[in-house]
């Protein structure tokens, strides 16, 4: 069974992930740069394809993710969106689905130096959009841990407690 991260971007899907798979003594995977690494190409020049070509590499790296066992992955932020990838997650393994505040993703997101190919156009309201688009797939997850005040340590070490006593 596998532990699969998701939630908005900035979220601390990939940090907490990678605290989780040590808590867990599991490995641990980035989707997205599964996605990269299969492609030859970085997330932006993917999405410079379209976002539909991206979705299709990413639900391809989840498929490649879900016959593996024991994996902690950090999913991106919208790879639940498809229902086929939804259903594959849930079941292969546990969702679990980092929640944050609006202005705490918006401070986050201000700070990273990656690009952030939905939020490009318009920032502010993209991320709105974004995330009351996504908000009913995060509540749907197995296990949600609010992020907003939480350091990425303390969110893992909830996560792998919860696991422990309920899943694993």
């Amino acid at each position: 069974m596998n532990v699969y991260l998701t939630g908005f971007m900035g979220a601390g899907k990939t940090t907490v992930g990678r605290r989780l798979a040590r808590l867990l003594k599991r490995r641990f995977l980035d989707l997205d740069a599964e996605v990269e690494r299969a492609a030859g190409r970085s997330i932006a020049a993917i999405f410079g394809r379209g976002e539909a070509a991206f979705r299709r590499l990413e639900s391809a790296a989840l498929r490649r993710a879900a016959r593996r066992r024991g994996l902690v992955v950090a999913l991106g932020g919208g790879a639940l969106v498809d229902p086929a990838s939804r259903k594959l997650a849930a079941d292969t393994g546990l969702i679990v689905a980092l929640t944050c505040a609006e202005a705490k993703l918006r401070q986050r997101l201000r700070r990273d130096r990656g690009l952030r190919p939905l939020l490009v156009r318009d920032p502010r309201q993209g991320l709105r959009r974004l995330l009351a688009r996504r908000r009913g797939l995060y509540r749907r997850a197995d296990l949600q841990v609010s992020t907003t005040r939480r350091p990425p340590g303390p969110a893992a070490t909830l996560i792998a407690r919860k696991l422990h006593g309920r899943w694993l």
